[in-house]
């Protein structure tokens, strides 16, 4: 699939479901930022890129009724569709934006950038906002400082390979002062409540380069899931459970 990295054609296409049931959505907090930051408003165009099955969309759709997203992933895009019929989510992806010169005046990418971090997309980004337009990255971070969060990235971390993630802070390296200003972070807190099957083991299913192990492989990671989940004491036992994230919000404002 051009423009889109194997792990997440992969698993994308195959686990579009369990991203849509596993995957935190976001504090309702994160309205103020994108009113008071960001400027969305309801007459304000705005672009949800790299939009997945419309998790952050949804928080936006209250905000701003002259909505677009843009999806490479066939599969992430019929979950999208499934939930907001009301919103148009085009084929595309951040190297090829199906969108006019300056026809946006916000662009969004929620739990995104850091798969397409290059100078080449956010030149085209920077084609399709307006001047004066500005840049949202939005993401849900989990909380490393609790054990068990700690506990669960040990496991994980071995299959990442040369999968792009947003930890490792190369996704930085892209603003080089051409297109765009430094980003400027705001930090929210933030929960994903519900029982261990579904913010764990659902959660882990949908990260990309887990949904595209082998199925032995896959099985493996969730065996070692919940093992811990059986045996942590902050765990074991419970039927709910309160998974911490950090959302970290970021803005950059278009370059002349």
């Amino acid at each position: 699939m051009k423009d889109v990295h194997t792990a997440a054609s992969t698993g994308y296409s195959r686990y579009s479901g369990n991203y849509e049931q596993g995957r935190p959505d976001y504090p309702v907090a994160l309205q103020g930022w994108l009113r008071d930051t960001l400027g969305v408003a309801r007459g304000t165009p705005v672009l949800d890129l790299g939009a997945g099955t419309g998790k952050f969309t949804r928080l936006l759709s209250t905000l701003a009724p002259q909505l677009t997203a843009v999806e490479p992933v066939a599969a992430m895009r019929g979950q999208f569709a499934a939930h907001l019929p009301g919103v148009p989510v085009l084929d595309g992806s951040a190297q090829h934006i199906p969108l006019a010169d300056a026809s946006q005046q916000v662009l969004v990418c929620a739990q995104a950038f850091h798969w397409f971090a290059s100078s080449d997309a956010l030149a085209e980004m920077h084609r399709v906002l307006a001047p004066g337009g500005r840049l949202g990255l939005v993401w849900n971070v989990r909380d490393e400082s609790v054990d068990w969060v700690a506990r669960i990235t040990a496991i994980i971390t071995p299959y990442e390979g040369d999968t792009p993630r947003f930890h490792n802070g190369r996704w930085r390296a892209a603003f080089d002062g051409r297109w765009f200003s430094a980003p400027q972070l705001t930090t929210l807190p933030h929960v994903h409540q519900g029982s261990p099957q579904a913010v764990i083991l659902e959660r882990l299913r949908s990260v990309s380069f887990i949904a595209a192990l082998p199925q032995a492989e896959q099985d493996q990671v969730m065996g070692q899931l919940q093992a811990l989940i059986d045996s942590h004491p902050d765990l074991k036992g419970r039927e709910h459970i309160a998974f911490p994230y950090q959302t970290q919000a970021y803005v950059c404002q278009r370059l002349a």
